[in-house]
């Protein structure tokens, strides 16, 4: 009996200095450089913002943020790394709607679960995508562009099959009982040069991306996928206009990997915010039409759910699944 309860004690005096151990690294957090994975190529919209949310907080975290991309598997593979790293705050994700909602519904072998195999740290921001016509094209409206899908058909362009701007065409679809053929290509950019040429019709994307060819007049914007509309382009009409339960925007969510400790992800999330909040940060959000989220963190983790949900049924309707 005496044995047992020496070894209990000892147990215990171990538990209690691990914990110890533990308490005293979360706070002398962080010590050495942060990693910020980002799940995509370099100069990407994910790209641009995890580099200038990275900067900003390595002024307040005191050590340096590294970027490292990660790309491929529509952000599957980066985003992989992170969830099996070391859940000591050193290695995160630029998260996104495609890898911590998209992907889950359209890989059949995703290798994480969002819902449950990453800590959510905080919420970054969210853009709306623009719907974009050739400079040239004949539709000049989303009425323009839906009379042509129940004349003869239309064709729209994507970054790829189960990415956002994909998902997004094939709701506009679904809900304006059309006939709109999807065409994924390698890359954005690859996209939007053919809806320039004429070879589609049109394509749902970032702000950042076609602003500078629709102020050349190489590309029109015709419709906003938010309800809000996009602060960037404020005379484009938001397609829920026409359509209401259209709402569709693409965002950015830092995260690690699974059971990081609390002071760990509350001093990740400080830094986020004091981020958010400079200057430099709130000058590139107007420049690019990145727009403020008011997702708290204590909903986080519900947020990651409803998307997966939202997301999930559009894939299913349009059956929709990654390359």
């Amino acid at each position: 009996m005496k044995t047992t309860i020496k070894k209990l004690v000892a147990c215990a005096s171990l538990a209690v200095g691990v914990a110890a151990i533990s308490s005293a690294h979360a706070q002398n957090f962080p010590d050495g450089a942060v990693t910020i994975v980002v799940p995509f190529a370099a100069g990407t919209t994910t790209d641009q913002t995890a580099r200038m949310l990275g900067e900003v907080m390595a002024e307040d975290l005191g050590q340096p943020v590294v970027i490292e991309n990660r790309a491929g598997a529509g952000g599957s593979i980066g985003t992989q790394q992170v969830v099996q790293s070391n859940s000591d705050g050193y290695t995160l994700s630029m998260g996104t709607v495609g890898t911590l909602a998209i992907n889950k519904a359209i890989y059949p072998d995703n290798p994480y679960d969002p819902e449950k195999d990453v800590t959510p740290i905080a919420f970054v921001g969210y853009t709306p995508t623009l719907l974009v016509v050739s400079g040239d094209s004949d539709f000049h409206s989303l009425d323009d562009l839906i009379a042509k899908a129940e004349d003869g058909g239309v064709i729209f362009a994507s970054a790829g099959n189960g990415t956002s701007g994909h998902l997004a065409g094939e709701l506009l679809n679904i809900q304006s009982d059309g006939s709109m053929i999807h065409v994924p290509f390698r890359s954005g950019a690859e996209g939007l040069t053919a809806v320039m040429s004429g070879e589609v019709d049109f394509m749902f994307y970032h702000p950042v991306a076609a602003l500078p060819n629709i102020e050349a007049g190489t590309l029109r914007a015709i419709g906003v996928s938010g309800v809000a509309g996009s602060s960037v382009a404020p005379n484009v009409p938001p397609i829920a206009e026409t359509f209401p339960d259209f709402d569709l925007v693409a965002w950015f969510l830092l995260a690690g990997p699974a059971d990081m400790a609390d002071d760990v992800t509350e001093r990740l999330r400080v830094a986020v915010e004091n981020s958010l909040a400079s200057e430099r940060v709130r000058e590139y959000f107007e420049r690019t039409g990145i727009e403020y989220g008011d997702v708290a963190p204590d909903n986080l983790r519900q947020f990651i759910s409803d998307e997966v949900a939202k997301w999930g049924n559009i894939a299913d309707s349009a059956q929709a699944q990654a390359d």
